[in-house]
This record gives C-alpha cells, sequence and structure tokens, in this order.
C-alpha cells in the first residue's frame, strides 16, 4: 500500500491527466452521467412510489367497490334497462358465501342541506357502519367516529368533515355535543375528520349510523353501494367477478350483462401501477448501469491510449529498474481515481438536482413527486461497483504497459 502514499506516483498520474486534458475531462463526464442518471432516475421513481401511497394511504387497497346501474338484456320475463338497488340481504349472503371477504361496508348517501343557526350549506350524508373506518381510515381531529352502539339505537349523531366544520362554527369553536340539521332532523355532532389528501369517493361528507339513515330516508332493505376488502393474498379480480356473478343471480340479472352493476377495483388499478412503478425501476437500472459500464470503458480506452503515448517512457523507467509490478500499479490507481472523481461529482450533483425536483414538484397539496430521494445503501452500492469496475477495465492498460520490453520501448519514436 506504500504506493498509495508515495508522492512520485501521484506526480506523475496528475502529469498523464494535465497532458490528456480534453479526453480526462470527457472521460469523467461519461461516468459522472451514468452516476447521476442512476440517482436521479432513481428518486424521481421513489418521489413517484411516494405519491402514490399519499393517493392510496388510507385505503385498503386490496378493495373492490360496487353499485348497480340498469340492465342492458331481458331476463327472466324482465326487460332491458331495469334499474334496482343492491339489499342487506345481498351482503349477508356475501358475507357467508364468500371467506375471502374481510371488510364488506354497505353504504347509502344523499345530498342534504346542513344548518347551524344562520349558516347552512349543501353537503353529501352518508349512511355507514362503523366498518368504514377500517375499509377507509379516518383522520379525527375531534371527537369518534361511529359505533356499534349508534347503529343499535339508531342515534342521530353525525360525523363531519373539517370544511363542514369551518363552514357552519365559528373559529376555535368546540364542535363536540353540539346540534346541527341535516334535511330539518336534529343531529350531533360526536367527531370532526380532516379530509384526507388522498383517493375520496365521498368528498365533504357527513356520516351518520346506517340504520338511521335508513329509518330517516325509508330505505328499508336496500343500500346504494358497497365497499369490499378481501383477506390478504386473495386473486381479488377472480374475486370480483363471482360477487358480481352472485348478485347477479341474486337479481335475476342475464349472467353476461355487463352494465347491471358498475365496479372499480382497486386491487387491480394499483397493480397496474405498481407494475409501471416496478418497470421504470428496472429501466432506470439499465439505463444508469448501461450508461456507468459506457463510462468506464471509456476509462479504460484513454488509458490505453496514455499507455501508448507513454511507451518510451515506460521503457525508460523499466531501464532504470522499475518493476512491472510499480507500472500497473501506478495506471490501475490513475483508472480509480478517475472512476472515484467522476463518481463522487456524479452522486453530488444528482442530489442537487434531487432537492431542486423536490422544491419544484414536491411541496404542497398538488405535490407530484414526493420526496425524491435514494436509499444510502443503494448509492453506496452503484459507487462500489463504479470503483470496482474503474479497478478491473484499468488491468487491460495496465497489462499492456507491462508487457512492452524495455528495448523495443526505447526504440519507439
Amino acid at each position: 500500500m506504500k504506493f498509495l502514499f508515495d508522492s512520485d506516483t501521484w506526480q506523475e498520474i496528475y502529469g498523464s491527466i494535465r497532458k490528456n486534458k480534453v479526453r480526462t475531462v470527457i472521460t469523467i463526464i461519461g461516468v459522472l452521467w451514468g452516476i447521476f442518471l442512476l440517482v436521479v432516475l432513481l428518486g424521481a421513481s421513489r418521489g413517484m412510489e411516494n405519491n402514490f401511497k399519499k393517493i392510496f394511504g388510507n385505503f385498503a387497497t386490496n378493495s373492490v367497490f360496487i353499485w348497480t346501474q340498469s340492465t342492458d338484456t331481458p331476463f327472466k320475463g324482465f326487460q332491458k334497462g331495469r334499474r334496482f338497488l343492491p339489499t342487506l340481504t345481498d351482503v349477508k349472503i356475501l358475507k357467508k358465501e364468500f371467506k375471502e371477504i374481510k371488510l364488506l361496508a354497505p353504504r347509502s348517501q344523499t345530498n342534504g342541506q346542513i344548518v347551524k343557526g344562520f349558516k347552512s350549506g349543501s353537503f353529501q350524508v352518508s349512511g355507514d357502519y362503523p366498518v368504514l373506518d377500517q375499509v377507509q381510515k379516518k383522520n379525527l381531529i375531534y371527537g369518534r367516529f361511529l359505533n356499534e352502539n349508534d347503529i343499535l339505537s339508531k342515534a342521530k349523531v353525525v360525523v363531519i368533515a373539517e370544511d363542514i366544520y369551518k363552514q357552519l362554527f365559528e373559529k376555535n369553536e368546540k364542535p363536540i355535543g353540539q346540534y346541527i340539521k341535516i334535511n330539518s332532523i336534529n343531529y350531533k355532532v360526536i367527531g370532526v375528520y380532516k379530509e384526507s389528501t388522498s383517493i375520496n369517493f365521498d368528498g365533504e361528507c357527513a356520516y351518520i349510523p346506517f340504520t338511521t339513515y335508513q329509518q330517516v330516508y325509508n330505505m328499508g332493505d336496500k343500500i346504494h353501494w358497497m365497499m369490499i376488502t378481501a383477506n390478504e393474498g386473495v386473486d381479488i379480480k377472480q374475486m370480483e367477478k363471482d360477487i358480481l356473478l352472485t348478485l347477479k343471480s341474486l337479481h335475476k340479472v342475464h349472467p353476461d350483462d355487463k352494465r347491471a352493476f358498475g365496479s372499480v377495483n382497486l386491487g387491480v388499478e394499483i397493480a397496474k401501477f405498481t407494475g409501471f412503478l416496478t418497470g421504470m425501476q428496472f429501466l432506470t437500472w439499465f439505463v444508469g448501469i448501461a450508461t456507468l459500464i459506457a463510462g468506464v470503458f471509456a476509462i479504460g480506452n484513454i488509458l490505453l491510449i496514455t499507455v501508448k503515448e507513454r511507451t518510451k517512457e515506460i521503457g525508460i523507467r523499466r531501464a532504470l529498474g522499475a518493476t512491472p509490478k510499480s507500472i500497473r500499479q501506478q495506471i490501475v490507481l490513475e483508472s480509480v481515481f478517475l472512476t472515484t472523481i467522476a463518481g463522487m461529482l456524479g452522486i453530488i450533483l444528482g442530489a442537487l438536482v434531487l432537492f431542486l425536483i423536490d422544491a419544484a414538484f414536491g411541496q404542497g397539496p398538488d405535490a407530484t413527486l414526493i420526496n425524491p430521494t435514494v436509499n444510502i445503501p443503494i448509492i453506496l452500492i452503484a459507487f462500489t461497483t463504479l470503483v470496482i469496475l474503474g479497478t478491473l477495465i484499468g488491468l487491460i492498460p495496465a497489462h499492456m504497459a507491462t508487457v512492452i520490453k524495455p528495448i523495443e520501448a526505447l526504440r519507439e519514436e
């Protein structure tokens, strides 16, 4: 290891780089560009992944949402265009027949005029069971969400969105225990939730117990739609098909009717996006590593040219007693030095660009690339790989230098 601290070795490396300034700069840029691309693309990919998690963060991602529309095929005496609603009986049957179902939340919704004192507004009113809080977690800032006692007692209680609270209540006014009117009926406020920045099907909503909604709006056994979450490892796409087929059978709908039921399979949609992210990460690694290798080969080429130009000098050194090992070490060290400098510059520039991307696109509620960063272990692996490649590629010109015979080198013009 003495040669690492030998001033003559570093002077020779400096002299070699100085003689080939343009080629050296181009070579460094080639390697720098490779690791720079790798850092920026991996960081951007992470930013997209974080944004994706933010969008779907409050939802059980293996969920299916199902509602009814109108039939497009006559069946068993029913005409085309028949409209109907799912029922609580459907919910019970699905829970019994499908062991794959983890959570099932029947839901009913309408628009309502909400009033407090002289303030009012039109908002969505939703009749729900407590299970909704497990399918789509509510970030409560005051009070609590609906519970089983509210359902059993058909309590006239409500959980409201923060925007409803701000519109109806005075600033810093305590909402819990106060009453508001929804379509002329008094409800006691038991909770206020902060609307999520993630995907939201309800918007600014007031949640009341499902049984209360049934009674107030005379819904009977009917519901408007349902949210279903599957157990881990379940084929969510196949479960959706099986559930729709069962519902068609229960409501005497033709098995091939494509319009009678509407559905959104969140699991399938998420799988598409995660597949895109995986493909992007693979492409990022491929492009980054390919560019790195190209840059490292460029270093090998410039060192080969350098060895060719220094043939006479190497011959003189050999004639004066320099060993093949010392010459080999110098050339390999020059290769490692160039790749190390290029790698460090690439990482620094990549980090700077990611900082600028975060400042431009990663802040605020409409952020598209959230916290675009790269894990330090990945950076260290990429950098170590770069140095190893630089060492290996340096062995080629080093070998070429050591096979030159002193007498032939001295004759070289």
